[in-house]
């Protein structure tokens, strides 16, 4: 089984795929779509150049990838973007057990933009998992939706929620996890994994309040929409 986390950026997505790796029965991958994306969308982002020349640029080839390591360790745990998922065929993930990861757009853009200034629409991904969600239901899946506030407020029931939508058993291993990077870390790790290499588990939600800049006014307004469609969907704490 392929697991499929289609997420947005500034979310609890590397968390919840260090929770996964703590499974002895699952294999996690770390964006393998991220090299595609850049060259896609000529954007510049911490550590291109060393994506560029680690990761698989071609997404036939990637989807090959993946379709290995499902016959090598029958579960994997697929870290993606929303916003990666653009400019291919990019049907075969009709075949996954597709899972939205969303965040409210306001606390992702205040974060976002602490790395990279003025973030747009499309570089948090919300438009993009609104349409693959709504493909996806077109094409008869139920695709599940996690809410990243909802997860830290009782991350135990959340993810017992998750795993029964997934036909796993549940596994309490997943509660916790080392400090420090992981061997399946992107190599952009170091300019955006620096929170999560200091946590063992999942935090409580964030109770930061700060207004938005003038700047992100018009990107939250047109966010909103994406996140309230998916936000009907959510296991709830």
């Amino acid at each position: 089984m392929v697991i499929h986390l289609i997420s947005g950026p500034r979310n609890i997505s590397t968390a919840l795929m260090y929770s996964f790796a703590q499974r002895l029965d699952v294999k996690v991958m770390d964006e393998p779509f991220y090299a595609y994306y850049l060259i896609y969308s000529q954007l510049e982002h911490p550590g291109k150049e060393e994506i560029l020349k680690t990761l698989e640029p071609d997404p036939v080839k990637v989807f090959g990838q993946i379709q290995e390591q499902e016959q090598t360790f029958n579960n994997v745990f697929v870290k993606n973007m929303g916003h990666h998922l653009q400019g291919f065929d990019y049907s075969p993930i009709k075949h996954y057990q597709n899972v939205f990861l969303i965040r409210d757009p306001g606390q992702m853009l205040l974060s976002y933009a602490k790395v990279r200034e003025e973030p747009t629409l499309n570089d948090i991904g919300l438009k993009q998992q609104a349409e693959l969600f709504t493909w996806l239901q077109a094409e008869g899946q139920n695709p599940l939706v996690l809410d990243g506030n909802e997860l830290r407020k009782n991350p135990e029931h959340v993810l017992q929620q998750l795993c029964d939508g997934l036909g796993l058993p549940f596994n309490q291993a997943m509660l916790n996890w080392p400090a420090g990077p992981r061997a399946e870390d992107g190599c952009w790790a170091p300019f955006w994994y620096a929170k999560v290499h200091q946590s063992t588990k999942f935090m409580a939600p964030d109770t930061d309040s700060s207004p938005l800049p003038n700047s992100l006014r018009a990107t939250y307004e047109a966010a909103l929409p994406y996140y309230t469609t998916l936000k009907q969907y959510a296991l709830l704490a």
